[in-house]
């Protein structure tokens, strides 16, 4: 039974983000967030509240063994943008983009 958790408008961008989801994708939840503490990236640490509230929800709603889990699929979408401009020099601006992400984390039970 697949449980499913989101984390939305996060401050970092998605092509940092997908970085670390790739590590993850795939893997036990054990080993995956032994992994996540082992990487030295703010990506880590966001996945990581994301992946423990996606076996909370598979415990809590299925009633499943978490030793049993893994990392069905760990994607990071854009979200919105904010725009917002730096000062250059002779009165002129440059844009800046602050970009968000939407994470999505979804565990399974292995053999299913």
């Amino acid at each position: 039974m697949e449980a499913t958790a989101r984390t939305r408008h996060v401050r970092i961008s998605p092509q940092k983000l997908r970085l670390v989801c790739e590590l993850v994708a795939g893997k036990r939840v054990d080993l995956a967030l032994s992994i996540l503490e082992f990487t030295p990236k703010k990506a880590a640490r966001i996945l990581s509240k994301t992946l423990m509230a996606a076996v909370a929800n598979a415990r809590d709603q299925q009633n499943v063994d978490e030793d049993r889990l893994y990392v069905k699929r760990a994607t990071a979408d854009t979200g919105p943008t904010a725009k917002r401009s730096m000062p250059r020099a002779h009165m002129h601006a440059t844009p800046i983009l602050k970009r968000t992400s939407h994470v999505t984390v979804i565990v399974d039970e292995l053999g299913s």
